[in-house]
């Protein structure tokens, strides 16, 4: 092969070097004058021409044929094609190679031009191939600004043949182009002024759109890759083009802009931070910026870092996962992120000045105290839970374990920022949460890790005067004395080190260092116990000293004693011979939150280590109340996770269970469900699967069994009922992938089975996700695995509010179910046989092996105590044969049973009678719980007549009996829920018990009787009761009424008599959240139902809760009406106050009032705001549509009033609520965008019209002081879309088809249309669905209807690289069949535009402009590029795939006259000779040839006129080459 290009190298430079030859004096003539060209002239450039094709052309042969009998045999002809391919560009390169250094070194500026010409021809003869040509002349070393003869002619080939070039070729091209602007001189004489115009006409040609060389889309994004700031363009005379350029593209980048994103605020929420629409808020974790796809010229404050986004997600509690996903920093690589670190000291140092003026007012660590029902403070104070030591501190733990941060560099940056700042404020609070982290890993780490922290003390503690000792009853006095205690830790390291530390004691803490010292040595330091004062020397012993164990094992171990009791001193428990140890009250929040964390961590493992002996020594007395408790207060830290509750989950229960210790798993238990707030969901999923396990067990062996049966079930039933709405998809799909995962499904219980698919279609509801396709796929497989265990149907009125989905599963999957009239005759049979049966063994024996007989034994204890009122002793051995789990199976049958004997019932006493019955059975003989029995009546498939029948059995024996009523009213009015501000629960524990003691049967019945030969004892309960378990029970029996309208009446009776039960939810807010969004349709036309839930729910909590906590003062208003009174519509007001309130919580603002989120419902102010404010609005008396469309006239009508600088804001809130509520309400949003795009000023346009962008620029509006109803419709749409769900999202592609589509007129539409989704491209491609490719084919629908129904499309340029950037972004090729069968009936201008999306070369799109006659021709020179840039077919590839290009060898031949006027068209900055193509295919070549090359890089001042011959324009040109003149000189 390099023989052939040797060869081939030399023949080339042998033609050339023949016909170069010419005599000295001629040459030197030809300088200076001008000399006309004969015939002769061009004859030799013909045969020139022909001799150079005819050797490139044998040369590419020969080489081709020799490369391909090398390869015989070795390779298949794939291969020998690819090497022949490889050969021949070789040698073509090299001949061009060859003929370009013959040109860079002629000086003569007519042999030059005789050399172009021959270049040329051998490019559009398709001898050699264009970019070959281009990339050899800008290649060539004497390609410098030097050497003016060969710059301008070789720029003047590139602009002639580029047109031959693929688009790939020409960004080379144009890269190169601009680098070697680069070595033009700044300062340009004036005969170096067409040097730069010669360069220039290339790089305006390339940019010329109309000529469709490179996508416009691929030259933006090459410029602002080099140049990212659009500034130190390469040369001053590029930087209008160059500028001009990029500024075309500021109108894409409009479109594909979220408007007010860098404003718009997220909610943070204790989980879902997995979801996909997290996606919308990721940064760049190194420059905190937003992940913007392409490079367009974006608007500066989309391009800026975006610090005060992750800073607001940084200051709400519980974000720790959500800052994680946001900036995409994978924990387990442990990879340090600067900009973390930045913000965190950022947010401290911005909370010390908070922190300090609420210590002032109001102590961040709340007063200690009893139990208290007395309401807070209405008076909103500051909400300081945003920049709370404990919130700071637990950030600043996790991410430094997980080494996200380094803690010398932070506590430097620090220093830094508190020095330039030159205040001390807040610098207890400071100490506090460093010395959170330093007492815990200060023996872990090296003491240098430490040594910042003595420079922030000394900086911050300047004073030489001591400071006076804290009044330690206070809890601030932890605080007060914190920087002490990092003194002592540090101290301590040095010691343990050996390191003697430079500095001494500070003078400072003289007198503190004296107080703890004295401190060591007092021996009956006192403990916080209820009924005496407060006093917290013992928590500043333990912070000072939680690394000295000389004097911390001490008081750690007083302070542990001290709730485990001991075994002299016992307390009785609820149940039977039931004892505890006697320690009842727990240590106080108080004392909790003034220890530091690590001695909360020492704490927990004594208590962990306790229980565990406790469990395997098997000891015969109960844990203490008080440790139970407080094990359950210290679990909430999240601080102390690791130890706390993921230790709890993954060894303690496991030890316990091994143990078979059933009392304290029992208690265990009770203490997660009632105490546990806010535990990640992996923990409760892992604990739901654990009980499964646990129920699995064969129970009929455990003393206890079924009490602690029943336990299990109503953990799970509140584990499975507490699964938030993000929270289900992730752990359901992971347990439907892999066996490997938890299990949430049960083997045996189907009520918990049917309350789980309760939750998934809530939770689909809520979050839209029936619309996705994986969805579907793991939801069916999901309850194919339910039915496989436990076999069940739905009736039909549960059917229609159940998600697509689900419902189709169900109505396919048809389900057994029981004959009633077989049922009947089956228990009279069973009944008859236990009246003739005498023997008991075989009475037990065959009443309880199930799989010989039907679970009928509750329907025969009905009819004993229905006939005989009472129940033989030995019904209770049959029980206790059948055991807990078969129970189950028999309540089934017995809820059957049930509603046909009230179905059959000949009258009101019949009823009666059956209502007693079944009270004695529950009550007196306590076979059956209430909780169990209701809920199974409620999940009970019933239809028709039967379905009222049941709800009818329900309410009776909720409400007719006192039993219930009289529980709830007692247990409502001496309780309060803040169990966590209580040191007395276990009085009121036990004096409701007491009061009303509960038995478990058959157990506690048979002890009763005396015959149970050995001691029983029940386990002991710590926490529950009937009401608290009948709470989730309560939940499930209101949504059940809500399903079926005809006893929504019935419902209602039952919330006036049970809802003040509520007071005591653990999530009432989103309980009522999630009946209003799953029932909104149900409840739409039931104003005074939705009313009674709200006063059950809401109102329950009014003697525990601030009147302002949740509702409005409008709305409280409107609950105290009479019920006849629903009619309310309130005005505009009503709506700007609570959308109000809502942007003033996101802000900062006290507008609740102050809550302890350790305990709350809500991770934050922000999650709590959004769930009241949609649960109000859900529950006002109005028509959805009204709701909504009041919420959007809050913007659209009423921003005048809103503050300046707010209304993005309020853009933001009102977006969020939309998104919350169900689709009724957020379908008005599409309503609103019909309605715009419909509007006049789109539809039919006049003169006097703003355009669409401008139209839709809120910024560029509101400073003119324009209407912005357009573009607040915009930014509406945007919020919406952006804070939106995975199903809300999904709704666009079908949202643009059936309802935009239709409607689209003009090109004001299409641009709003392509405002309205393009910024939302990228969630599309990110989102499962890829809904991405139905956005772009319904947006190339939409431009086809359009381009048919307008003249004149005049935001051609916009939209055309709108649709390059998803392209090239998002779809590649993948949708590229749908897309060119569009574009293929677009107008010739927009194929042209779009040629590179569809392959379609210019010949094609000619041909369709001729036919159709539709074909625009522009003014000016475009018109020449129109029509001459046919000689080369341009085939194009995607960015995935390769680029093949192969140019035809059409030309035209034009007049002398025609290429003349071409030529002085170049010559004054016109763009027509650029594409007309010198030189013939066959005969001899014009004149044009000669001329043509250096045409266009004369000045207007000397370029050639129509007149002037060919030798005399290189004459000229020759001249003022020569010309050294200043610009000046003529």
């Amino acid at each position: 092969m390099e023989e052939s290009v040797i060869v081939a190298e030399n023949k080339v430079n042998e033609v050339l070097t023949d016909i170069l030859k010419v005599d000295p004096l001629q040459e030197a003539l030809v300088n200076l004058l001008v000399v006309p060209k004969s015939e002769k002239e061009a004859a030799r450039l013909t045969t020139v021409c022909a001799d150079l094709q005819r050797v490139i052309s044998e040369a590419c042969t020969e080489a081709t044929n020799n490369a391909n009998a090398g390869q015989d045999g070795q390779k298949g002809p794939e291969g020998n094609k690819t090497s022949g391919n490889e050969v021949a560009q070789r040698v073509q390169e090299a001949g061009v190679s060859t003929i370009v250094s013959i040109l860079g070194r002629q000086n003569n500026p007519f042999r030059a031009k005789f050399v172009a010409s021959a270049l040329i021809h051998l490019s559009t003869t398709n001898t050699v191939s264009p970019k070959v040509v281009c990339m050899c002349l800008l290649a060539e070393e004497n390609l410098v600004p030097d050497h003016e003869i060969f710059w301008v002619t070789a720029f003047g080939i590139i602009k002639k043949i580029i047109t031959g070039v693929d688009y790939k070729g020409v960004r080379e091209i144009m890269k190169i182009c601009l680098d070697r602007a680069r070595l033009l001189p700044t300062n340009l004489r004036r005969s170096q002024l067409q040097l730069a115009d010669a360069l220039c006409d290339v790089m305006s040609l390339i940019f010329d759109l109309n000529a469709s060389l490179l996508p416009g889309y691929f030259i933006v994004n090459e410029l602002l890759k080099l140049y990212p700031e659009y500034k130190h363009w390469p040369h001053w005379k590029l930087a209008s083009l160059l500028t001009d350029f990029v500024d075309k593209f500021r109108r894409a980048a409009q479109m594909l802009s979220i408007v007010a994103r860098p404003k718009l605020r997220p909610i943070v929420e204790h989980t879902g931070h997995n979801s996909p629409s997290i996606n919308s808020w990721k940064l760049d974790p190194l420059t905190l910026k937003f992940q913007l796809k392409g490079a367009l010229p974006y608007s500066l404050e989309l391009l800026e870092p975006q610090p005060a986004l992750l800073r607001y997600i940084l200051k709400q509690p519980y974000s720790r996962e959500m800052v994680c996903t946001v900036i995409e920093i994978q924990k387990k690589l442990k990879q340090r992120c600067v900009a973390l670190e930045e913000q965190l000291v950022e947010l401290m140092v911005a909370a010390l000045d908070d922190c300090s003026l609420s210590t002032s007012s109001t102590s961040i660590i709340p007063p200690a105290g009893g139990a208290s029902s007395s309401p807070a403070s209405p008076a909103a104070v500051p909400d300081d839970s945003l920049c709370t030591c404990g919130h700071l501190s637990s950030l600043l733990i996790y991410f430094v374990i997980f080494q996200l941060i380094s803690f010398p560099s932070l506590v430097l940056r620090l220093h830094d920022k508190l020095k330039a700042k030159g205040s001390i404020q807040g610098r207890d609070h400071l100490m506090w949460v460093l010395l959170q982290f330093l007492s815990g890993s200060i023996q872990k780490n090296q003491f240098s890790d430490f040594l910042p922290v003595l420079r922030l003390i000394e900086l911050v503690y300047p004073e030489q005067e001591p400071l006076p000792v804290p009044d330690y009853t206070d809890p601030q006095s932890a605080m007060q004395m914190s920087a002490m205690c990092i003194l002592m830790h540090i101290l301590k390291k040095a010691q343990a080190d050996n390191i003697k530390t430079p500095r001494s004691l500070p003078p400072i803490f003289k007198n503190h260092h004296e107080f703890l010292q004295s401190l060591c040595h007092n021996l009956q330091l006192p403990l916080i116990t209820a009924g005496v004062p407060s006093d917290y020397r013992i928590a500043l012993l333990l912070n000072a000293y939680s690394t000295n164990q000389e004097y911390f094992q001490r008081p750690i171990v007083a302070l542990s004693e001290s709730i485990q009791g001991n075994q002299k001193v016992t307390v009785p428990m609820p149940g039977i011979n039931c004892m505890a140890l006697g320690s009842t009250s727990p240590l106080s929040i108080t004392l909790l939150e003034a220890l530091t964390v690590h001695v909360k961590m020492s704490l927990l493992h004594n208590i962990g280590q306790h229980i565990q002996k406790q469990a395997q020594h098997k000891a015969p007395v109960a844990l203490a109340p008080a440790l139970i408790e407080t094990y359950a207060r210290l679990l909430v830290y999240t601080e102390i996770e690791s130890i706390g509750i993921k230790t709890f989950i993954n060894n303690l229960l496991p030890v316990v269970y091994k143990s078979h210790v059933w009392s304290i798993l029992h208690a265990l238990l009770e203490m997660f469900i009632h105490r546990i707030h806010h535990s990640p969901p992996q923990y409760r999923i892992q604990l739901l699967s654990t009980i499964h396990h646990m129920t699995a067990v064969p129970l009929n062996t455990m003393i206890q069994m079924t009490q602690l049966h029943l336990c299990m079930e109503s953990v799970a039933l509140r584990l499975i009922t507490g699964l938030g709405n993000s929270e289900v998809m992730p752990s359901l799909s992971r347990c439907t992938l892999t066996d490997t995962k938890p299990t949430l499904i049960s083997t045996d219980s189907e009520e918990l089975n049917r309350v789980l698919v309760l939750t998934m279609a809530r939770a689909i509801h809520v979050t839209g996700c029936d619309s996705s396709d994986d969805t579907s796929r793991w939801c069916v497989d999901f309850l194919k695995t339910v039915m496989t265990h436990t076999p069940h149907t739905w009736a039909n009125h549960t059917l229609q509010c159940f998600p697509s989905v689900i419902a189709d599963f169900y109505q396919q999957c048809a389900a057994p179910r029981e004959n009633m009239n077989t049922l009947k005759k089956a228990v009279e049979e069973e009944y008859r046989k236990w009246k003739s049966m005498s023997n008991e063994n075989d009475i037990i024996a065959h009443f309880s092996l199930q799989h010989n007989t039907s679970p009928l034994f509750l329907c025969l204890l009905f009819k004993m105590v229905l006939e005989t009122d009472r129940v033989p002793p030995i019904a209770y051995k049959v029980l206790e044969r059948v055991g807990p789990r078969q129970l189950a199976a028999h309540v089934r049958t017995l809820c059957d049973f049930l509603v046909l004997e009230f179905s059959n019932s000949a009258g009101g006493q019949h009823v009666t009678k059956y209502v007693e019955t079944m009270n004695s059975i529950i009550w007196v003989y306590n076979i059956v719980p209430i909780d169990r029995l209701m809920l199974c009546l409620a999940l009970r498939t019933q239809e028709g007549s039967e379905a009222h029948v049941c709800f009818f059995i329900i309410q009776l024996l909720l409400l007719k009996p006192a039993e219930l009523r009289n529980r709830v009213q007692e247990f409502a009015k001496e309780n309060s829920p803040d169990h966590w501000r209580q040191n007395n629960w276990y009085e009121k524990h036990m004096a409701f018990h007491q009061k009303f003691p509960e038995k478990f049967s058959p157990e506690s019945i048979l002890a009763e009787q005396g015959t149970l030969t050995a001691h029983y004892q029940t386990l002991p309960i710590y926490f529950s009761n009937v009401c608290l378990r009948f709470l989730p029970v309560l939940d499930i029996i209101i949504h059940r009424f809500l399903e079926l309208h005809q006893v929504h009446k019935n419902l209602e009776t039952i919330l006036e008599r049970l809802g003040m039960l509520y007071k005591f939810h653990d999530r009432p807010i989103t309980y009522l959240y999630n009946t209003f969004h799953y029932y909104e349709s149900k409840l739409r036309e039931r104003p005074n139902l939705k009313r009674r839930l709200v006063v059950a729910v809401i109102m329950s909590q009014q003697e525990i809760r601030p009147t302002n906590w949740a509702l409005t003062e409008a709305y409280r208003q409107y609950l105290t009406r009479p019920p006849e009174d629903i009619a309310w519509n309130p005005g505009l007001s009503y709506y700007t106050a609570l959308v109000r309130r809502l942007v003033h919580t996101i802000q900062g603002k006290p507008v609740f009032p102050s809550i302890k989120w350790r305990f709350n419902e809500f991770a934050n102010s922000g999650a709590h705001a959004i769930h009241v404010s949609c649960v109000e609005l859900m529950a006002l008396p109005s028509n959805p549509s009204i709701v909504a469309n009041k919420l959007l006239d809050v913007l659209l009508k009423g921003y005048y009033d809103i503050p300046p600088g707010e209304v993005e804001e309020w853009v933001n809130a009102i977006g969020l609520i939309l998104t919350w509520l169900p689709e009724p309400y957020w379908m008005v949003i599409h309503d609103r965008i019909i309605d715009l795009l419909q509007s006049p000023s789109l539809s039919c346009p006049g003169g006097g019209s703003l355009d669409p962008f401008t139209m839709l620029n809120l910024e560029q509006l509101r400073s003119s002081l324009s209407d912005m109803t357009a573009a607040l419709t915009l930014a509406l749409a945007h919020s919406f879309w952006h804070h939106s769900s995975f199903g809300q999202v999904c709704r666009i592609p079908q949202f643009m088809k059936e309802r935009i589509r239709p409607i689209l007129t003009t090109e004001e539409q299409l641009v709003v249309v392509f405002h309205l989704v393009g910024p939302f491209l990228q969630r599309f491609n990110a989102e499962p669905a890829r809904k991405v490719f139905d956005v772009t084919i319904e947006l190339y629908e939409a431009l086809a209807k359009v381009d048919h129904s307008v003249g004149e499309l005049k935001y051609l340029d916009p939209v055309c690289d709108m649709l390059y950037h998803i392209k090239y972004m998002f779809t590649g090729d993948f949708i590229k069949t749908d897309v060119e069968a569009i574009i293929r009936g677009l107008r010739p201008t927009l194929q042209r535009r779009l040629r590179f999306i569809t392959h379609l070369n210019l010949d094609a799109i000619e041909n369709s402009a001729s036919s159709t006659g539709n074909c625009s021709n522009p003014s000016g020179s475009s018109s020449s590029i129109s029509t001459s840039n046919t000689t080369t077919t341009n085939t194009t590839s995607s960015s995935t795939s390769s680029t093949s290009t192969a140019s035809s060898n059409n030309t035209t031949t034009t007049t002398t006259t025609t290429a003349s006027s071409s030529s002085t068209s170049n010559s004054t900055g016109g763009q027509g000779g650029a594409a007309t193509v010198l030189g013939s295919s066959g005969a001899g070549i014009s004149s044009v040839a000669l001329a043509g090359v250096g045409g266009s890089a004369g000045v207007a001042a000397v370029s050639a006129s129509p007149n002037h011959s060919a030798i005399g324009a290189a004459s000229s040109l020759a001249s003022l080459l020569q010309d050294t003149s200043p610009v000046g000189t003529s």
